[in-house]
């Protein structure tokens, strides 16, 4: 039976195996590959779309999972929480390698769309299951505030 959800404000279905990670329909068939494979088990945050615009690891999400539903991609972002914490990002000159931003970006966005001042504690435990090989934890903690800051106007 197909799968059919909406990607980026686009109806899309799934006419393969439901179990299939969300992430790989995503990257395979639909060639959005700014979301990351990461670690496979929902640990690094690579992977990270909106589901309903609450952050999901895909690694780990059959698409079945989401059938009827609303999934965003970091290509299909846009929100003034987004263009705050992408110029936020470009600004502090948040990366590095690059490999995990999209995750994070993600993150930092679901963030500030339900809690556009947080803390540093509402950040951490926002941010705590991205991974950032390059540990630019304090520019991205620092990009949040900036981005918190810019909506704030």
């Amino acid at each position: 039976m197909p799968v059919s959800f909406t990607l980026n404000g686009v109806a899309v279905q799934h006419d393969g195996d439901p179990a299939m990670p969300l992430l790989w329909f995503v990257r395979e068939r639909r060639e959005l590959t700014g979301s990351k494979f990461g670690c496979g088990v929902a640990m690094c945050g690579a992977c990270t779309m909106h589901l309903e615009g609450t952050p999901i690891r895909t690694c780990i999400t059959p698409v079945s999972a989401v059938e009827g539903k609303s999934v965003t991609t970091i290509e299909g972002l846009s929100s003034p929480a987004a263009h705050a914490v992408q110029q936020a990002w470009r600004d502090l000159d948040v990366v590095q390698c690059g490999y995990c931003q999209s995750g994070q970006i993600m993150a930092a966005t679901a963030l500030l769309t339900q809690n556009p001042a947080p803390t540093d504690t509402d950040i951490d435990t926002a941010m705590r299951g991205n991974l950032c090989r390059c540990a630019t934890y304090h520019r991205i903690r620092a990009a949040i505030h900036t981005a918190a800051k810019t909506l704030a106007g």
